[in-house]
């Protein structure tokens, strides 16, 4: 994985003087925990490029910016992130039509995809990926059907600026950085979450998972024309449950193999769920068949078990499947104990590698554990996304068994973030203008929910639930998605996906949900697929979700630690009422009578999501303009 940044500007030669050199060189300082390895510029007249690299496949013919002739004379140099599946299928492809490949990166074959069969190319890759392609006359970007990797850009004075994350999108300091009204309500009524394809700050924006967009000039104008090439698309299933078994089954251990290509060394998350032990599972055993052994990884907290509490959401403790799925898989398996005092104070460069609040301890503690597991490896798969492409979380059940059966008015909110009442109340009064909190967040729902494609056969229940898998595919999994690139690439590790295979989202959308939740459990036809694979008592183990600490001593840190920063100068009352935080701190969280956001932010997180609320205001120096 990687991390680019880059300009466009027709009205300027950029050549290689000072201005340009000292972008650039901001540019790769920002993105450097993304690709620490090496580093790459590309300089044309109207076109500049940086890269930083991070080295998974073939270090000598992968280095980038690259740039390859093509049969038109022309040149085109691409700065990309992420990781082509694929690879070999379209190398053959490109030999057969006389393309001459020079090494076996996949930097090079995307890119010799993109000569050969232009802005189509993107429908042929099965793959994570942002990329941007320059040809001397246009820009071409696209970023992956899942939304895995990331893709910002601002078009600004005649001009584009895009790089992977924001801090390279304002490692131009010609790019204002301006909070508007419609920024704070995103912050204070979606956050962790956004709009799919805002970038938060005024004028930001973000490619939308499957967009590509084109930047080029027209009769001397510059335009920016953007495409939807990849989304979910209903049709007619007619496999019967066998039959579905033996396609999921086919399709998962299939992305799983694909993802198993690295040059360098390559170990598995393991939280002893379902997901993160068929993924560990298929792994060992390619491992074994070159008579090696797989390395697995977990993450917990000091003293967790003394102070575990079952739950709805969390029945039960990790560590004992975790080491039951081990011993069967005969992994090497290290478990990584995190302090809660760490988590706390890991909470403020959490946010400095987001550059936005996220999800709290949720978010710090997982770039903690990167960091450890980078220590002997740069690449790691992970479980992520089953939940919200098999119908894994509980909001699933609850809406399929609902009586309520209106097509258009059903959803008004997120099944998993219904506090927007409880949000609007901590603000300063009058902050948001005539913008109503409830209707704001509504219409973000109803945008999805109205862009859902639906069969004209489908029964009002078969609508809900494709309504509800979009809602969470462009929503909820896209706010998982950005902490795990952010806080795994901020410590300079790769982590795959395989569930975000585009082939297992078009089929899963269409499968129903009698066979999702085959024997009454939530992902019952996944379990019932990788029969064989794993042991029943693992394979039918109740979901668990990421493991948080329970320890009343996180609780009182974070409490203190927003104490602290509530009873000085600070900016969180430029937003916030000063008095609703201090009635916040004063009831212990109890003030604020809901969840903060999906199933893990409840009163901890919430006091560490203000706490990094504030750190992102001072470490942006943003410009507030309500």
């Amino acid at each position: 994985m990687c991390g680019l940044a880059g300009k466009v500007n027709y009205n300027t030669d950029f050549g290689a003087n000072d201005t340009t050199n000292k972008y650039l060189s901001r540019a790769c300082a920002a993105l450097t925990p993304r690709g620490p390895d090496e580093e790459g510029t590309f300089i044309s007249a109207h076109c500049v490029f940086a890269h930083r690299r991070l080295t998974v496949i073939d270090p000598e013919h992968g280095k980038q910016p690259m740039t390859r002739a093509g049969r038109d004379g022309r040149e085109y140099t691409i700065a990309y992130n992420g990781e082509l599946y694929n690879t070999e299928e379209l190398r053959r492809e490109l030999k057969s039509r006389g393309y001459e490949i020079r090494g076996h990166s996949d930097t090079e074959i995307l890119l010799y995809s993109y000569i050969a069969f232009g802005e189509e190319c993107v429908k042929r890759f099965n793959g994570i990926f942002a990329f941007a392609i320059w040809d001397g006359d246009r820009l071409f970007m696209a970023r992956d059907p899942a939304g895995v990797k990331p893709f910002f850009y601002v078009e600004f004075n005649n001009s584009l600026t895009f790089g992977s994350e924001l801090k390279a999108i304002f490692a131009d300091d010609t790019v204002s950085k301006i909070l508007d009204r419609n920024s704070i309500a995103e912050l204070t009524l979606l956050g962790p979450a956004r709009r799919p394809g805002s970038g938060v700050y005024k004028g930001v924006r973000e490619l939308r998972p499957g967009e590509y967009a084109v930047y080029g000039k027209d009769g001397g104008k510059p335009y920016l024309k953007t495409t939807i090439y990849w989304k979910l698309v209903a049709y007619e299933y007619n496999l019967n449950f066998r039959e579905s078994v033996e396609h999921i089954r086919a399709l998962i251990l299939s992305a799983i193999d694909m993802q198993l290509v690295s040059d360098v060394p390559l170990c598995c998350f393991l939280s002893g769920g379902l997901d993160s032990s068929v993924i560990s599972a298929q792994a060992a055993k390619r491992f074994a068949a070159r008579d090696e052994k797989l390395h697995t990884f977990s993450v917990d907290y000091e003293d967790n078990s003394d102070f575990f509490q079952r739950s709805l959401f969390q029945p039960d403790e990790d560590a004992p499947w975790i080491k039951l799925t081990s011993e069967f898989l005969q992994t090497k398996h290290t478990d990584v104990v995190l302090s809660n005092s760490a988590v706390a104070s890991a909470l403020l460069s959490a946010v400095d590698s987001r550059d936005l609040p996220g999800m709290a301890d949720v978010d710090s503690s997982l770039m903690l554990f990167c960091k450890e597991v980078r220590k002997g490896f740069p690449v790691a798969l992970s479980g992520e996304c089953a939940d919200e492409i098999f119908g894994g979380y509980p909001w699933f059940k609850k809406v399929n068994d609902t009586s309520e059966l209106s097509d258009d008015n059903y959803f008004h909110a997120f099944p998993w973030s219904e506090s927007t009442g409880e949000r609007a109340g901590l603000l300063r009064h009058g902050l948001l203008g005539d913008t109503d909190p409830l209707e704001y967040v509504a219409d973000v729902v109803r945008t999805t929910v109205h862009n859902t494609d639906c069969l004209p056969t489908d029964t009002p229940n078969d609508r809900r639930m494709r309504e509800l898998f979009s809602l969470n595919y462009y929503h909820f999994m896209q706010v998982l998605l950005e902490r795990k690139d952010r806080m795994s690439m901020s410590t300079g590790l790769e982590v795959r996906v395989p569930f975000c295979d585009k082939r297992i989202a078009e089929l899963a959308y269409n499968i129903p949900w009698e066979y999702k939740y085959h024997n009454s459990r939530e992902k019952g036809l996944v379990r019932a697929a990788m029969k064989g694979l794993l042991p029943e008592n693992i394979l039918w183990r109740k979901k668990s979700p990421y493991p948080k600490t329970h320890n009343p001593a996180y609780m009182s840190r974070v409490m203190s630690d927003f104490g602290n920063l509530l009873y000085k100068p600070n900016r969180l009352t430029e937003i916030f009422s000063e008095k609703a935080l201090k009635d916040l701190l004063n009831s212990e969280g109890k003030s604020f009578n809901k969840n903060w956001y999906g199933q893990l932010m409840t009163a901890p997180q919430l006091f560490a999501y203000l706490i990094q609320f504030e750190r992102f205001l001072q470490v942006s120096q943003a410009d507030i303009q309500v």
